[in-house]
C-alpha cells in the first residue's frame, strides 16, 4: 500500500526535531487537556505519537485515494450548476474521506472539535496533500480560515463556525478583486452597516477566489465611507447558507483545475463583523496571507517531491544507447540538483514553521495568563523572524518548484510532454505557485526587509554559533566566507543611499541571504543524519557559486545603468 508519509522518511525526520518539545509543551499549555479529553496526550512522547499515528493515516489517504484520483480531477474539474459549485467526484470522495478521518480543522482547540496540533504537523499534513494533488490541497488547506476565526474572532462567532471545520466545512479567502490584485488597499467591495440592527450587509465583486463557493468565507470589505486605503478595510465573514452570493463562473486555468477558483457577485450578502473595524488588511489579512504563503510554501514542497519521483523512476526506466539515462551525468547532474533544491526548501519550510508555531503558541497563551517578560521577548523575537522567513520560504520554494518541475520534464523528454505521465499535469500545477499569495517579486518587497534591518544577518550568525561534526567543518567556513561577502555588499549598497538602486538589487540581496540560510539548515539537518550529507555538499556549493555571481554583478553596477533597463516600447 502506498503511504507517502512512511515512503518519505524525511518528514518523521523533521517532527523529530530538538525544538518540538517546547512547541508541544506551549501548544497543550503544559497538557491541560488531558483530563478533558480522552484522546489528549498527557506528554511529550504520547503526543508524538499521536502525530505519527495521524500523519501515517493522512500518508495513506494521500497515497491511496488522493493521488490516484489526481488525473481524473484534472480532467473533468468543478462545473457550476444552479448557482454552486460541483467539485468532480474525486474531489469530492477525498474531502469525504478526510472528513471522517477527523482531519479538517486538525489545528482547532479541542473545545471546537480539533485536535489541537501544533503547526508542524499540520504543514507536514498539507505537504502530503500537496504531493497527492495540488489542486486539492488548496481546497483542504484553506482550513487555514479557521486559525484566523480562532484568532481574531468573537467567542460567538467561534462558538458557532468553528466546530463545522470538524464536521467537513470548507473555507475561502475573498481578497481579490478586478482592480485590487497585489494591491489589496484597492478593495472596493463594500460593507454596510445597518444603524438600528448594527448588522452588515456586503455588495461587490470578487475574482479570482479560490473555492469560492465555500460554506465559510472570509471577505475583505470597504467598512468606512470616504476612504480610499487600507485603513477603511474590515474583515467580515460570509455563511454560504445565506445564499445570497451569485457565483458568476469557475475560471479555466492552466493547472490546479480540481481547485474551483470563482468570480463573485455579493448583492445585500448578510455578514458577520470579525474583529474590530479597520483592522482588515493591517493586520487580519496580513495573518491570514502569512498563513496562506506558508501553506503555498508546503505545496510547492510536496509537488517538487512528486515531481522529483516521477524523474528518478523514468530516469532508471528509460533506456538509450543500451543503458539506462539515469547514468548520463546530464540527467543525474539534474537529478542531484532538484533533491537538493527539494531538501532546502523542506528545510527553510520547517524552520518558518517552528518559528510561527512559538510565537503563535504565545500569542494564544496570553490570552489566558500573562506570560513573563522572557516569553514575551521571545513571542516578539519569533515573531519578526517569522514575518522575513515566511516571504523568503515562499520565493525559494515556488521558484524552487518550477525549475524542478520544468527539470522533471525535460528528463522525461517527449513523453513528458503528453499526457500520457503524470509530469505534465505536475509541470501546470507548477506555474500558480510563484504567482498566487503573493507573486515571487512581492516577497522579495517582503523579504528585504530582513537585510535592511539585518534581521537575517542576525540568524545567521546564530546559526554560525551551532557546532558541527569536524568533518563538516568546511562547509561551515564556506557559509561563513558567504556570509562575509553578503555583509559586504548590503553595506556597499546601503552606502549609495539610493532607493531605486536598493529595489533594483533586491531580489539578489534576498536570494544571497536565502542560499546562506537554507545551506546552514541544511548542515544541522545533516548534522543530525548523515543521509543529507549529498544535499548539502550539492546546495552549498551552488550556492556559493550563485552568491558569488550575483555579488559580482551588483559590485560591477553602475547607478547610470539603471536608465538601460526601463522599458519605453
Amino acid at each position: 500500500m502506498a503511504n507517502f508519509y512512511t515512503d518519505n522518511p524525511g518528514l518523521a525526520f523533521h517532527l523529530h526535531h530538538p525544538l518540538m518539545k517546547k512547541i508541544i509543551r506551549l501548544k497543550e499549555n503544559d497538557y491541560a487537556d488531558k483530563d478533558k479529553y480522552d484522546y489528549a496526550p498527557a506528554d511529550f512522547e504520547d503526543a508524538l505519537d499521536n502525530y505519527h499515528q495521524v500523519l501515517e493515516i493522512v500518508g495513506e489517504i494521500c497515497g491511496e485515494t488522493i493521488a490516484p484520483n489526481a488525473e481524473l480531477v484534472d480532467t473533468f474539474g468543478p462545473k457550476l450548476v444552479d448557482n454552486e459549485v460541483i467539485y468532480a467526484p474525486g474531489t469530492a470522495q477525498n474531502l469525504e474521506i478526510l472528513t471522517k478521518a477527523g482531519l479538517i480543522g486538525m489545528a482547532l482547540p479541542r473545545k471546537y472539535d480539533g485536535l489541537n496540533f501544533s503547526m508542524v504537523p499540520y504543514v507536514i499534513a498539507a505537504e502530503l496533500v500537496s504531493r497527492a494533488d495540488a489542486g486539492f490541497a488548496n481546497i483542504w488547506g484553506l482550513q487555514d480560515c479557521a486559525e484566523t476565526i480562532h484568532e481574531f474572532a468573537s467567542e460567538e462567532i467561534k462558538d458557532e463556525f468553528l466546530p463545522r471545520f470538524n464536521k467537513g466545512a470548507t473555507a475561502a479567502m475573498d481578497l481579490t478583486e478586478p482592480d485590487a490584485g497585489s494591491d489589496l488597499q484597492a478593495v472596493q467591495l463594500k460593507a454596510t452597516q445597518d444603524e438600528k440592527t448594527g448588522k452588515w450587509k456586503l455588495d461587490g465583486v470578487k475574482r479570482f477566489i479560490t473555492n469560492g463557493d465555500a460554506d465559510i468565507s472570509l471577505v475583505l470589505a470597504r467598512s468606512e465611507p470616504n476612504t480610499t486605503d487600507g485603513r477603511g478595510l474590515s474583515l467580515f465573514l460570509y455563511d454560504r447558507n445565506d445564499k445570497a452570493v451569485k457565483v458568476r463562473r469557475i475560471e479555466n486555468k492552466l493547472g490546479i483545475k480540481g481547485s474551483p477558483t470563482c468570480e463573485l457577485v455579493f448583492k445585500d450578502a448578510p455578514a458577520l463583523l470579525v474583529g474590530d473595524r479597520k483592522l482588515g488588511l493591517i493586520k487580519y489579512v496580513m495573518s491570514l496571507m502569512n498563513s496562506a504563503r506558508l501553506g503555498v510554501g508546503a505545496q510547492s514542497v510536496g509537488i517538487a517531491e512528486a515531481a522529483y519521483h516521477e524523474a528518478l523512476k523514468y530516469a532508471h526506466e528509460r533506456e538509450q544507447f543500451d543503458k539506462p539515462i539515469i547514468q548520463f551525468p546530464a540527467v543525474y547532474e539534474m537529478l542531484a540538483m532538484m533533491r537538493a533544491k527539494t531538501d532546502a526548501a523542506r528545510s527553510l519550510l520547517y524552520e518558518t514553521t517552528r518559528y510561527v508555531d512559538i510565537y503563535k503558541s504565545y500569542s494564544h497563551l496570553q490570552e489566558d495568563r500573562r506570560l513573563e517578560p522572557e516569553e514575551r521577548k521571545e513571542l516578539k523575537q519569533h515573531q519578526r523572524i517569522s514575518d522575513v522567513l515566511t516571504p523568503l520560504l515562499k520565493l525559494f520554494a515556488s521558484e524552487y518548484f518550477n525549475q524542478v518541475a520544468y527539470d522533471s520534464l525535460q528528463i522525461h523528454g517527449g513523453a513528458g510532454y503528453m499526457k500520457d505521465f503524470p509530469v505534465e499535469r505536475l509541470f501546470r500545477d507548477a506555474r500558480i505557485t510563484n504567482i498566487y499569495e503573493g507573486t515571487s517579486q512581492l516577497q522579495v518587497v517582503a523579504a528585504i526587509r530582513g537585510v535592511g534591518n539585518g534581521t537575517f544577518l542576525s540568524l545567521i550568525r546564530q546559526y554560525e554559533e551551532m557546532d558541527v561534526q569536524p568533518e563538516f567543518e568546511y562547509l561551515k567556513h564556506t557559509l561563513m566566507d558567504m556570509t562575509t561577502r553578503y555583509e559586504s555588499i548590503v553595506a556597499y549598497v546601503q552606502e549609495k543611499k539610493n532607493d531605486e538602486l536598493t529595489d533594483f538589487h533586491a531580489r539578489r540581496l534576498v536570494e544571497m541571504a536565502g542560499h546562506i540560510i537554507m545551506g546552514y539548515l541544511l548542515l544541522h539537518d545533516t548534522h543530525r543524519d548523515s543521509s543529507f550529507r549529498k544535499s548539502t555538499e550539492i546546495f552549498i556549493r551552488h550556492g556559493s557559486s550563485e552568491n558569488h555571481s550575483k555579488k559580482t554583478f551588483i559590485k560591477g553596477f553602475e547607478e547610470k545603468e539603471l536608465g538601460n533597463y526601463k522599458v519605453e516600447k
